[in-house]
């Protein structure tokens, strides 16, 4: 990308919020269980490897921050090295078994010259199954873009 185009986009883009340590940390720990979530097999397993992993944030509550920012740092290298290739995503999402099975067709095609009957459904649907607002979906173009590599939508 051309050095001006860079330029003109950082003027609008907008700083990150910053977060507090312990926002941090909350974060953190909500992310690690996920990804434990995804390697595990099993309720019972999950849970067991939830506590040993609460043991772990809890024995490093106290510690000085000097030390805060070096664990910190460990902690996201080591979620960068656990991340699952294959991660678990909700089945209506992108990348889920029931992601977009029988969607319902749109009017315009049920009803080609527009009469539509009294009982005819009122709202249409985007493709993770919520009601389509006025303008379509998160981008705001009518248009939903779907990313099967990352499981997300635009």
């Amino acid at each position: 990308m051309n050095q001006a185009f860079k330029l003109a986009g950082d003027q609008y883009r907008m700083a990150g919020a910053k977060l507090t340590h312990k926002q941090e940390v909350a974060r953190l720990y909500r992310h690690a269980l996920r990804l434990t979530g995804a390697w595990t097999v099993s309720r019972d397993i999950f849970i067991e490897e939830a506590t040993k992993l609460r043991a772990e944030f809890e024995s490093n509550r106290s510690c000085p921050p000097e030390a805060q920012a070096r664990l910190m740092k460990e902690a996201r290298e080591k979620m960068v090295t656990m991340a699952h290739p294959d991660k678990y995503c909700i089945p209506g999402m992108p990348g889920g078994s029931l992601f977009m099975r029988n969607p319902p067709l749109p009017m315009s095609v049920c009803f080609p010259d527009g009469d539509l009957p009294d009982d005819a459904p009122k709202r249409e649907v985007n493709p993770d199954w919520t009601t389509k607002e006025e303008g379509g979906y998160a981008s705001g173009s009518g248009q939903v873009i779907v990313d099967f590599t990352t499981k997300s939508m635009t």
